[in-house]
């Protein structure tokens, strides 16, 4: 191996690590799933649909990784430390935890009916909340370890229809921050990614969209669209050592959305003026790959 290789190996390798995944059958959750097993760690993909998880366990095992599947139903705090309480007892131990687990329904503000604000706050917020709270003993004990919430956009920039779910994402970010400053001592880092638009079985409807599709283009800086695997990267880096002094933050990846989207036209000698695409593809015909499959259950 190289001294590059080396060098990377000791800031980004998950070698011996054993990481515990919610909505581990997800759209994001497959392309999670696989960073993290192909970074080195033992991997638990827990999910509601328990086929879906085992079905994405079975893909990764065929790749030579490793990874099993876990029930998990984030509504129910039983069923939350029971399954982290069967990782642990199948792993020895619990380095890193991803709560990905996540659900959404569109609606407006005034359309909303208890049960359904009530499913997506339990979910969403109350199941990370308890499922970091059943693995955090297991990295105390361990001398450490890493956790990643996912949050979302919506947690600082809103749309329309998305009222419970913003609220619960911007409470995700506040607990990531509680837990760094709680859990800073005992050497436990943790942090919450907050993906933009992105392209996933769910969200193909919204970019299928004839005037939805357009409103999102105008207002991410790339034009586009992100893709499961793009979040992949900084949840690995996340997890990983090179991310030691790294702890309470919540980073956007949103193709720079937040940052102000594309630009009015304006005066330059470089190309044309007005918005630009990143992928050199012209903003009316910037493609959208629809994912391979139909049908995901959570994020």
């Amino acid at each position: 191996m190289s001294n590059i290789g080396k060098y990377l190996e000791t800031q980004f390798s998950l070698e011996g690590k054993a990481a515990l995944l919610t909505g581990g059958a997800g759209g994001i959750g497959r392309a999670l799933a696989f960073a993290l097993c192909s970074a080195g760690a033992t991997t638990a993909v827990c999910d509601l649909n328990l086929g879906q998880a085992k079905e994405v366990a079975a893909e990764l095992r065929a790749k030579g990784l490793k990874a099993k599947a876990f029930a998990l139903d984030l509504t129910r705090v039983e069923s939350i430390r029971q399954c982290a309480d069967a990782v642990a007892a199948a792993f020895g131990k619990i380095d890193i935890l991803v709560n990905c687990g996540g659900i959404n329904k569109r609606e407006g503000f005034l359309d909303v009916e208890e049960k359904t604000y009530d499913l997506i706050m339990n979910v969403n917020l109350k199941g990370t909340f308890f499922m970091t709270q059943a693995v955090v003993p297991c990295m105390i004990k361990a001398g450490g370890g890493k956790i990643v919430n996912l949050s979302s956009h919506n947690a600082q920039g809103m749309l329309g229809g998305v009222s419970v779910y913003g609220a619960s994402k911007s409470g995700v970010s506040a607990l990531t921050r509680s837990m760094a400053i709680e859990w800073a001592r005992f050497n436990i880092q943790a942090n919450a990614v907050a993906p933009g638009h992105i392209l996933t079985p769910l969200t193909q409807v919204t970019w299928d969209h004839p005037t939805r599709s357009v409103y999102l283009r105008d207002r991410i800086a790339m034009r586009r669209p992100g893709t499961p695997e793009e979040v992949a990267g900084m949840v690995l880096m996340l997890c990983s050592p090179a991310s030691s002094y790294m702890t309470g933050q919540t980073y956007h990846l949103d193709g720079g959305c937040l940052a102000g989207g594309t630009p009015w036209d304006f005066d330059t000698k470089y190309g044309t003026a007005g918005p630009a695409v990143a992928s050199g593809v012209t903003p009316t015909s910037a493609p959208v790959k629809k994912p391979s499959r139909k049908k995901e259950s959570n994020k």
